[in-house]
């Protein structure tokens, strides 16, 4: 973790993104980064405006141990379950590093100052349970900064609706096709709808749709690297922007809409783009690519601590990198489909993936807490 002198004397990137419009999310919680005070320094001095977290960061946090030690041992006594257990641990961080950011919150009129929690991924497919536990972490966090993380599967769409109908902010997840995306806007919309319809005060609804980037090149640079051509190599590393500078002029068609503006009229809000997955894979890559050149106003990028620093340190933040993108991203799609590379198949396999990734990580942490009560001699 960085310190806050370090941060103040280098954020000036990190400031020039903020003035873009850009609203800078860390990708990462725990427990330590909390009571050290990191997440407090990162807010005062580094511009990180919220918090998003996902099974695997949850997994990584806890599954170590460290920081937990005492609620694990009061949770073995009460003889708790490990489902309830994970629960009570990952609420409690969410709860604590909401209460950090609440100046934030309120000083954005709720735009910014958002900590994100995960229902459980193994209901990525159940609308009906999805629902019901998006219901249940509201509760549970018990603050007005929270946003409810729900998958962007076909299950996911009518329980984004319906979530939002009840006055629950949402931060859509694992989204990686223009398509979905545009199914997404308009669940969130249908959503707004009710809520006004039900006499709910849009103005404290927000929503935020996290939009894949670095995983769709990994996939699809793969492929081209397997076709070899002069061609197909000079397209890799342009395909994710592409896809992301797409959905951005999907956005502004759906913002600047009729339907939206009926809801625009009642103090409703706009659901950002989020820049989800921004961490580089290939080394090969400047390390901040895809923050670097995906700065559009109204937008969320979510960072690693690692491309946080990377970006402070020499992120080239020189204005709007995305809005007069659209035709070469077009051009860039159509180049890959050319080429035998199907895009509507990679965005499903990248969406099953990813939703296995995260049960993965969410079973990992589920056996490691088991292991920790049963330690305390604690039938699990």
């Amino acid at each position: 973790m960085i310190s806050v002198t370090e941060a103040t004397a280098n954020a000036g990137a990190l400031k020039r993104l903020s003035d873009q419009g850009v609203s800078i999310w860390l990708d990462d919680l725990s427990r330590g980064r909390i009571t050290s005070g990191n997440l407090a320094e990162l807010v005062a001095s580094s511009h990180v405006v919220g918090v998003t977290t996902n099974p695997s960061i949850f997994q990584a946090a806890i599954g170590s141990g460290a920081g937990y030690e005492e609620q694990l041992a009061d949770l073995a006594v009460r003889g708790v379950t490990v489902d309830e257990a994970v629960r009570m641990m990952t609420t409690a961080d969410v709860r604590a590093a909401a209460d950090v950011l609440r100046p934030v919150h309120e000083a954005t009129g709720g735009r910014d100052g958002r900590v994100s929690i995960e229902v459980d991924p193994r209901l990525a497919h159940d609308t009906a349970a999805t629902i019901a536990e998006a219901k249940q972490l509201a509760w549970l966090v018990d603050r007005p900064n929270v946003m409810i993380k729900i998958p962007a599967t076909e299950a996911g769409l009518p329980a984004i609706t319906e979530v939002v109908a009840r006055g629950i902010s949402v931060n859509v997840t694992l989204i990686f096709s223009l398509e979905r995306y545009r199914a997404v806007m308009d669940a969130y919309l249908a959503g707004l709808e009710r809520a006004q319809a039900a006499g709910l005060d849009l103005s404290t609804i927000h929503s935020v749709a996290s939009f894949f980037v670095s995983r769709v090149d990994s996939e699809i640079d793969k492929r081209l690297t397997l076709l070899g051509t002069d061609e197909a190599l000079a397209l890799k590393g342009r395909v994710a922007l592409a896809n992301a500078r797409l959905a951005y002029e999907a956005y502004e068609d759906v913002f600047g809409g009729d339907r939206w503006l009926a809801l625009a009229g009642s103090r409703a809000n706009k659901q950002r783009p989020l820049w989800a997955s921004t961490g580089v894979k290939d080394p090969a890559y400047k390390d901040t690519l895809y923050v670097d050149e995906l700065v559009a106003p109204g937008t969320v990028n979510t960072m690693p601590e690692a491309t946080l620093n990377a970006v402070r340190d020499h992120g080239q933040i020189t204005g709007d990198t995305v809005s007069g993108g659209y035709a070469q991203a077009r051009a860039d799609l159509a180049a890959v489909e050319r080429l035998g590379i199907s895009y509507d198949e990679v965005v499903r396999q990248l969406e099953d993936e990813g939703v296995a990734k995260f049960e993965t990580a969410w079973q990992d942490l589920l056996d490691a807490v088991t292991k920790s009560l049963l330690s305390k001699g604690v039938d699990a």
